[in-house]
């Protein structure tokens, strides 16, 4: 019987144990001084990061400097008591870098002293953008026309050299968010893949594909840009980041969560040109919108805005704040989180870590005897109660509530504990919203309307017998508009959104019936001599007028 002993096998293996031998050992130093592990082989390294450390003090230190965000530098070391690190890390510190510390084993280090080869052929960008310029960025939402140009530009990104693919394919993905005026950014993996997807006018589309590899090398390039924690991904983390371009700076939001094949990425952008709208651009009827003006101009009193989550309630209490701003008037906000900055007025943000919670926040800011508050949203008793009593006392109050009409806001403010004898002197006004997407004028065309959609309609006419926008209406026409798509409008038929209200007042009627404990329904009937549309009459209305279609109405409301 003849062995056969393979040296160089039997050298991969012992090689590979004194890897993993070397990381155990690692992990137990990093418990032992408090440092966090990383394992660069799994990091994609930031090479303007690289730059600030030369190579040979970089080995003489054991150490390497991976990504920078701004002025905070991400360095792991593998040796904390290399004598030589104190001496780097001073020198850092004295050009003004924060340094945030990692312990990672020799191999790891070992492995990311390989990209400094890649240096001479990388292109040098702005520090904390990404590994991005912002003229990069700026370029390329110049040249995004629609969601098939970033197809293209992702593809073209992915064939780039390893050492500048991940920064392009960051730039397409951000500036494909901010071409297509998108609300969030997904990166979803799946078991052989991973998928982007924008949400642009409130639907999901799917934009490109790539392989996973790319998509683990972009999770943690998004971790640390948004300050999360890479060894985590079994629990849920949240983060931030602003980019910059046109001089204005657009936050993004970042969270993370657990999936069947890997971390859910959802990045919100927030740009403060979403909310530049005017309350008249809201698409409130000529009637609500004279009732809101001269709600809002009282001094005192609650108005409440309800509607799920991406109805455009921030958008409408924002254009709440700008209608009332005076240099007579103290504005003072309370936010979970602050989403955009309005200048001149007091901005403040939860932070149950420390207590600062809606309830207590708002308590605090009455101690600053504001004129107007706004409450980003009423979540429990406490806050309602304290809302309420603000409002009673020469306060104009703006907050949300999760209801899904205007009805419900009275019956969900009573199971907050609110007092039914006093919640209609508090509440004045309650209005219930959606965002509906608007056609796009370059493809919509004229259909014959159907026996169904004639039956729809007929039926919304008949129910606004004595209200003032029966006059909008002359007859039921034989053709609606349809969406059809095009490339203007990413093939969807539609290009933007508009919203869709309701409001009920507080006055008499509506107060004698709260005191009887109601349900939705009689509110709603109590409500009906106040002659304000339903969100149903008020999309139908739309419909006819051309700026949208049945199949989006539907889609937001039940129109049955």
């Amino acid at each position: 019987m003849t062995i056969i002993f393979d040296e160089d096998k039997k050298n991969q293996q012992l090689k590979q144990m004194r890897q993993e031998e070397d990381e155990r050992l690692v992990k137990m130093l990093s418990d032992r001084y408090s440092i966090p592990y990383i394992n660069l082989s799994t990091v994609s390294i930031n090479t303007d990061a690289l730059r600030l450390l030369d190579q040979e003090e970089s080995k003489k230190s054991e150490c390497v400097i991976f990504d920078i965000v701004g002025k905070k530098l991400y360095l792991a070391l593998y040796n904390p008591l290399n004598s030589n690190i104190e001496v780097t890390v001073d020198s850092l510190k004295r050009k003004g870098y924060e340094i945030v510390f990692h312990i990672a084993s020799m191999y790891s280090v070992e492995k990311a002293f390989n990209f400094y080869k890649d240096l001479s052929f990388a292109v040098e960008t702005e520090a904390g953008s990404l590994d991005i310029s912002n003229n990069e960025i700026e370029t390329l939402v110049e040249k995004t026309q629609s969601l098939d140009d970033i197809k293209i530009f992702i593809e073209e990104a992915l064939k780039e050299k390893k050492s500048h693919r991940l920064s392009k394919l960051l730039a397409v993905i951000m500036a494909g968010g901010l071409a297509t005026k998108a609300s969030d950014i997904h990166i979803e993996a799946e078991d052989s893949y991973s998928k982007l997807r924008y949400r642009v006018d409130g639907v999901l589309i799917e934009t490109s594909r790539f392989d996973l590899e790319t998509y683990h090398s972009l999770l943690s390039r998004l971790k640390l840009l948004s300050g999360l924690k890479l060894n985590i991904k079994e629990n849920s983390q949240d983060g931030r980041f602003t980019i910059k371009i046109y001089t204005a700076d657009v936050e993004i939001r970042v969270s993370t969560i657990p999936g069947a094949y890997g971390e859910s990425v959802v990045m919100r952008i927030l740009n403060p040109k979403s909310i530049s709208s005017g309350l008249e651009d809201l698409g409130m009827t000529k009637k609500l919108y004279d009732i809101v003006m001269k709600e809002i101009s009282r001094p005192n009193g609650l108005i409440l805005l309800t509607g799920p989550t991406g109805s455009g309630k921030t958008t409408t209490l924002y254009a709440f704040l700008k209608k009332t701003m005076s240099p007579e008037y103290k504005i003072i906000t309370i936010e979970d989180p602050v989403e955009y900055h309005l200048p001149g007025v007091v901005q403040t943000q939860v932070d149950e870590n420390k207590g600062y919670t809606f309830g207590e926040g708002l308590r605090s800011i009455l101690r600053q005897d504001p004129d107007i508050i706004l409450v980003g949203e009423i979540r429990d008793s406490e806050t309602a109660s304290t809302a309420i009593q603000a409002s009673l006392t020469g306060h104009l109050v703006f907050s949300t509530l999760h209801t899904n009409n205007a009805a419900g806001t009275f019956i969900r403010l009573m199971d907050l504990g609110a007092d039914p004898k006093t919640l209609t002197s508090s509440l004045h006004l309650a209005i219930a919203q959606r965002l509906i997407r608007t056609l796009c004028l370059d493809c919509r065309k004229l259909v014959d309307i159907t026996e169904r959609q004639k039956r729809i309609i007929q039926e919304t006419i008949n129910s606004l017998d004595g209200y003032e926008e029966k006059d909008e209406i002359k007859e039921i026409p034989m053709q609606l508009y349809q969406a059809v798509g095009c490339k203007e409008c990413n093939n969807t038929g539609y290009k933007g959104r508009i919203g869709i209200h309701e409001g009920i007042l507080s006055n008499e009627k509506i107060e004698k019936i709260i005191a009887t404990g109601p349900s939705e329904r009689e509110i709603k009937e109590a409500a009906l001599d106040q002659k304000l549309i339903n969100m149903k009459q008020d999309g139908i209305i739309k419909i006819l007028k051309g700026i949208t279609t049945i199949d989006e109405l539907e889609r937001v409301v039940d129109i049955y």
